[in-house]
């Protein structure tokens, strides 16, 4: 995909701005994720195998900063779709974090949309995600199933593997498994 399509835009919103990350925010994000998931190493690191991985695209790590300060991220990466017509690239939402003191103010929300818009910008067809059932249907999400996606690297249920179609029925010609890369293992 050409990494170039990408706008260089902050989104505004009073005193927080949704921008790309930079090196310099790297120990914020570690820091924030370890709060976020209830002083658990396991999402921070996970963001830092997907960076050193080819499924990192530096566009689509998302910071919101709230008066300088980091309180969200969200990573939009690259995984795989093989299925009968062969193997697609598709993009994957993991892991989205707001810090404890700046939650249920849609910030989330914003990052998603935000990161939505720049996977269309880059052509890239469809975004998938292990989530809330309740949560990501607000934002569009539906059952992955719905659009012929199977999982079979994670034991979850149905509602809460889900995809977001980007392209108008793109999904009916990658029908087929997901394949997480190995950076999530």
């Amino acid at each position: 995909m050409n990494q170039s399509k990408i706008s260089r835009r902050y989104e505004r919103s009073e005193n927080m701005i949704i921008r790309t990350e930079d090196i310099r925010d790297h120990e914020e994000v570690y820091t924030l994720n370890y709060h976020a998931f209830e002083n658990r190493e396991d999402e921070s690191k996970l963001i830092e195998r997907i960076r050193s991985s080819s499924s990192f695209i530096p566009e689509l790590s998302l910071i919101a900063e709230f008066d300088q300060k980091v309180v969200g991220h969200a990573l939009f990466s690259k995984a795989e779709v093989v299925g009968e017509n062969g193997s697609h690239d598709v993009i994957v939402l993991a892991p989205i974090a707001v810090h404890p003191d700046y939650q249920k103010q849609g910030i989330g929300t914003k990052l998603i949309k935000e990161g939505l818009l720049r996977c269309t910008q880059l052509g890239y067809p469809v975004v998938l995600l292990i989530g809330h059932p309740a949560y990501y249907p607000q934002l569009g999400f539906k059952p992955a199933s719905h659009y012929g996606f199977t999982l079979t690297q994670f034991e979850v249920s149905d509602d809460v593997f889900m995809a977001y179609e980007l392209i108008n029925d793109a999904t009916h010609a990658i029908r087929g498994e997901l394949r997480y890369p190995k950076a999530f293992f």
